[in-house]
């Protein structure tokens, strides 16, 4: 029997997701371990590996289009086994749990069909006319898709003639735009009906795209109240990618099911930043490819991690997470830190923070900011923690309110750091002052417990040598 190689679920909020390249091409001979293929979700790009040997058969997922988890995506044939091709009956559903996932799945059933062609797209997805014989990369064939254009009839600059961005880009602003917007205008008045958004976003190039509106564009889902409060030509209509329905739903769902409550400190930075520039200047040198570097470079950011972590130890009950049966207790301060990455934001996590060095944590967090930047991510390293900490400052905020990212309890929003006039023993100094904010979540952290909290924080930024012994 072939194996069945399915889409599997690499992140908890993953209803669909993407595969952005294969790495194997139809017939090609497999190992067990081998990179298939990249799946590409809202928050990274994941390597899936090849859950048995043979010959890959019948790759029915194609690149750069949703794909439902647990779907069949190919085949893996035993070299003892003969070939009959293998499609999901119309309609059929892989009913995988995620346990399935991992053991690499059962196969189906053999039924000999006609092969699909290798340009047909997926499911419930009208092609676009010569679209799947272009070489195009992923984002081009979507982008294309979008606003209605033949991925076939543009020139690709691309690495072997292949369509890329840019491609598309050039193509919509060529002067033919003009006439192809009115053809598509033209397609969508004849029709005489309102389209959805998965209709427009589906169309064919006679079809007006939702992100390039015309006159008389028929309201995306949801979009009616809004435009009709602008004049018609006036805006774009940019559809919604993953990244940032799940944001929107997350945020949605935080601040309308968490009773969020706020705690603002100021603290003083100075000893905390001469302490900072010692450690640095006393940083080891070591050899890389680019010449001799320093073995680390602290932040200001990467102390706060460690103050924050360690104020959780010294506060254990407000190391928690809320759930309706019982309150989950942390032994360890897992520090989540926001990183803004294009088109959204990301939060990857700092393991056992409070045990950690303030050199390693500077270190593990630039290599978790790059890789999150790039979508290289693994979900176990954004998943969990238990609060998290984001920080404007560098942007000159003062101070802001965070929202919870569940299941954290706690998240410490910090300002900038500026000089400011104080009072000490009757006198006005100047000091470096930091303002900070927590948001609580109430049910786990009581007003008296966070307070608690954030004065521990501030006692260690204030007297950071603590965070050394």
């Amino acid at each position: 029997m072939p194996t069945e190689v399915i889409l599997p679920k690499v992140d908890m909020d993953m209803a669909t997701g993407q595969i952005s390249r294969w790495f194997a091409e139809e017939g090609a001979r497999v190992k067990k371990g081998d990179v298939l293929f990249e799946i590409e979700t809202d928050k990274a790009a994941m390597e899936i590996d090849a859950p048995a040997s043979g010959v890959l058969r019948d790759v029915t997922g194609k690149e750069g289009v949703d794909i439902a988890v647990g779907a069949a995506v190919a085949w893996i044939y035993a070299d003892d086994e003969s070939y009959a091709p293998i499609f999901p009956l119309e309609g059929e559903m892989s009913t995988k749990s995620t346990e399935g996932v991992a053991s690499g799945g059962t196969a189906l059933e053999p039924r000999p069909v006609e092969p699909t062609p290798p340009d047909r797209p997926a499911a419930g997805h009208p092609p676009l006319e010569g679209e799947g014989k272009a070489r195009a990369t992923p984002l081009a064939r979507r982008l294309a898709r979008e606003t209605g254009l033949s991925i076939s009839a543009i020139s690709g600059t691309g690495p072997y003639g292949r369509v890329v961005k840019a491609d598309v880009d050039a193509a919509l602003s060529s002067p033919l735009e003009g006439e192809v917007s009115a053809k598509r205008t033209e397609g969508v008045a004849s029709e005489g009906t309102a389209q959805s958004s998965t209709a427009l976003a589906s169309s064919t190039a006679e079809a007006t795209p939702p992100d390039r509106p015309t006159a008389g564009h028929p309201p995306l889902k949801g979009e009616g109240d809004v435009l009709r409060l602008f004049e018609a030509g006036s805006y774009d209509l940019v559809p919604h990618d993953n990244m940032r329905k799940t944001i929107a739903r997350r945020l949605v769902e935080a601040k309308t099911t968490i009773p969020h409550f706020y705690l603002t400190l100021d603290c003083e930075l100075d000893a905390l930043l001469a302490l900072r520039t010692q450690i640095n200047a006393a940083a080891p040198v070591k050899k890389t490819d680019k010449g001799e570097a320093p073995a680390y470079k602290l932040s200001v950011n990467d102390m706060v991690i460690k103050a924050m972590a360690m104020a959780l130890k010294a506060v254990p009950d407000a190391n928690a997470s809320w759930t309706e049966s019982a309150m989950v207790k942390h032994k360890h301060a897992d520090v989540g830190v926001a990183v803004s990455i294009p088109g959204g934001l990301i939060t990857p996590i700092i393991r056992k923070a409070d045990e950690k060095t303030l050199s390693t944590i500077s270190n593990e967090m630039k290599d978790l900011a790059s890789r999150a930047r790039s979508r290289k991510l693994k979900p176990e390293e954004y998943q969990g923690g238990t609060t998290a900490v984001s920080n404007l400052g560098m942007f000159g905020i003062k101070d802001f309110a965070a929202v919870i990212n569940p299941p954290h309890a706690t998240i410490l929003a910090v300002g900038a750091g500026e000089e400011r006039a104080v009072v000490k023993n009757g006198e006005i100094k100047i000091a470096t002052v930091m303002s900070v904010t927590l948001s609580t979540d109430h049910r786990a952290v009581d007003g008296a417990l966070g307070a608690e909290l954030l004065v521990a924080f501030k006692r260690l930024i204030e007297n950071p040598m603590g965070m050394l012994v």
